[in-house]
């Protein structure tokens, strides 16, 4: 087995009230302990799971750890103001002193973009230029962009990241032509955690294939998957348990968002992260949907020690 990092998700499902500062605390200090590399959120604005926001969630995390790496993965970039963003992702590089790594993808057709005030007949456009305006954000001491969808006309932005040129940014993409991109726009590619495995590996596939082409070097570019992940002794509770969490999350029932998500005993966890492994992950990020706490030791003791 090559070797692999692993990364947990940053708690964020809380209802209103819900949510214990303590036993957040005291999740990340353990984390730290078990040794996992990096800890990530997600972003859903808009859903019926209640969720905290990322960036918000990450600046908490970045206070209650030393060593971790923070990241979101993804920004739905596309309907955020790329100088608000790159200004908020700035600052919370400071503030972890260079601890950060930024994800960013499309969100696709789907997303309600008339709620951001977003033209949803331009927003790839839109997302490309955002990228773009954000890298220029970040690296140029004045920035004169004069684009689609932003202009700025000797614009500083102070401070800059604490990581030069700017934090490790990741690309979410699912289809060839978004994956090409991906490998044009950023430093790694993270493959969603409603991805199928066959699927991912054929992503992995098409951008190694893209990264051959343009000369760039594979280890300079890695490759990670986001893994929703239930570990229990009685697999059929496991599966239940992972099923209606994902009907929760995603608002519907779906076979291949199902399919991609891993639950069972430890060795049925095992043979499927190590056929996500096999595919080409170098980054896993584990994701329990419930008992958050409860999985990471179990990820650290039963299952970590297995695929290294």
């Amino acid at each position: 087995m090559p070797a692999v990092k692993f990364a947990i998700a940053i708690p964020q499902f809380f209802a209103d009230g819900e949510f214990d500062p303590a036993a957040f605390r005291s999740y990340f200090s353990r984390a730290e302990e078990l040794g996992f590399d990096s800890a990530w959120a997600q972003e859903n604005t808009l859903g019926a799971a209640p969720q905290l926001g990322p960036l918000e969630t990450m600046t908490y995390a970045a206070a209650c750890t030393q060593r971790m790496r923070l990241g979101c993965v993804v920004f739905v970039s596309t309907l955020h103001s790329p100088v608000h963003l790159a200004n908020s992702v700035a600052t919370l590089d400071q503030l972890s002193r260079g601890r950060i790594d930024v994800g960013v993808g499309t969100g696709g057709k789907a997303r309600p973009f008339d709620a951001f005030g977003v033209n949803p007949d331009r927003y790839l456009a839109r997302f490309t230029e955002g990228v773009e305006l954000m890298k220029a954000l970040w690296t140029e001491r004045r920035v004169t962009f004069d684009g689609e969808f932003w202009q700025l006309r000797d614009a500083p932005m102070e401070p800059k990241p604490f990581q030069k040129p700017y934090p490790p940014l990741w690309i979410g993409a699912s289809g060839p032509l978004a994956l090409r991109r991906a490998v044009r726009l950023g430093n790694g590619f993270f493959g969603a955690g409603a991805t199928p495995t066959a699927r991912f590996a054929e992503q992995v596939q098409v951008v190694r294939e893209t990264l051959a082409t343009e000369g760039r070097p594979a280890a300079d570019f890695p490759i990670a998957k986001r893994v929703y992940v239930a570990i229990d002794e009685d697999a059929g509770r496991a599966r239940r348990r992972m099923n209606d969490a994902m009907e929760r999350l995603y608002g519907r029932r779906s076979a291949d968002i199902e399919a991609a998500a891993v639950a069972g005993t430890p060795a049925d966890c095992v043979a499927a992260l190590r056929e996500v492994v096999a595919a080409g992950a170098e980054l896993i990020l584990f994701t329990a949907m419930f008992d958050q706490a409860e999985h990471a030791e179990r990820l650290a003791a039963e299952i970590i020690p297995r695929l290294g």
